[in-house]
């Protein structure tokens, strides 16, 4: 029993540790512009993940197409527009990410995703009205003071870990919203609908086609290690476990990327940048005080 849920486990905890680490592919490709990462990012991914579920989830995807068609008309029309909204949210995600990555700094790419929970918990209270506790608002508010005392030595960093973030929090808000839908699947539809976001940026303002192997490796390293193997894992792992206990591992991400930065990349930090980190952390650990109980509660 103890074998059957560690696997789980590890499957939860890889996804994270994986993502954490995706800043070494995207700065090896710096010379290359971030919109032009981006756009054969998601070409590729939607070659490998379309040509991964027509192998492999035939049976998944006609689920789906059986589900849209049993829904009404303003159902459809519900769906088909939360659909192209997450799909404009997961690009512009996409995009910051690898501009903050190459173009600002790692740190701020990292703190964009220790501070999305908290972002995404706060427009879960004010978009979907879901109650908010007084442990958690009082996380909140120690998290907007940290980024506040982070935006006073660098609000250039701030600005762009916020947008991420937001990006990042809205997407996971539409995501709620949308039920009874495969996410591999979903993730299929999405990306279609991103290259075809990208695609009049691509034919307007695009450099010449790449032809250096490098960056092709590095294009289909990210589509399958950093995208399609954690998705798979990521979903298996939620067979086990619950989405409470996999949504403690996703702050895993972020420390991986910090430490990515500061060990592998060594990008430096400043007394008053650390104050505001640990503040954070602290809102973190109040954020999750509940939760980090019960955990512990049913392990014992």
């Amino acid at each position: 029993m103890t074998v059957s849920k560690s696997k789980y486990f590890f499957a939860g905890i890889i996804p994270y540790i994986i993502w954490g680490t995706m800043s070494i592919p995207l700065r090896n490709i710096k010379y290359i512009p971030p919109q032009e990462i981006l756009y054969y990012r998601i070409f590729i991914s939607i070659l490998m993940v379309w040509t991964t579920i027509l192998l492999f989830r035939r049976n998944a995807l006609k689920k789906d197409l059986d589900y849209f068609n049993t829904l009404n008309s303003a159902a459809k029309r519900k769906l088909i527009l939360l659909t192209i909204l997450s799909s404009v949210l997961i690009t512009g995600n996409w995009f910051t990410y690898i501009f903050a990555v190459n173009s600002v700094s790692l740190k701020a790419a990292a703190f964009a995703y220790m501070v999305c929970p908290l972002v995404t918990a706060l427009c879960g209270f004010i978009i979907l009205k879901e109650a908010l506790t007084k442990t958690k608002t009082v996380a909140i508010v120690v998290a907007f003071i940290s980024v506040g005392l982070l935006a006073t030595g660098s609000f250039y960093e701030v600005i762009w870990a916020v947008i991420i973030a937001s990006f990042c929090a809205l997407y996971v808000i539409v995501l709620k919203v949308i039920q009874n839908i495969d996410k591999f699947n979903f993730l299929g539809v999405q990306l279609i609908l991103s290259g075809l976001i990208m695609l009049p940026m691509y034919f307007i303002k695009s450099e010449a086609f790449p032809t250096d192997m490098f960056f092709w490796n590095h294009i289909f390293l990210i589509a399958i290690v950093f995208t399609i193997i954690p998705l798979f894992l990521n979903a298996y792992a939620l067979l086990g476990m619950s989405s409470s206990a996999l949504g403690i591992l996703i702050y895993l991400n972020p420390i991986v990327a910090f430490a990515v930065a500061f060990f592998y990349f060594k990008e430096k930090i400043d007394s008053h940048q650390l104050f505001a980190y640990l503040l954070l952390l602290l809102s973190i650990i109040i954020f999750n005080a509940e939760l980090l109980k019960s955990v512990v509660y049913k392990k014992r």
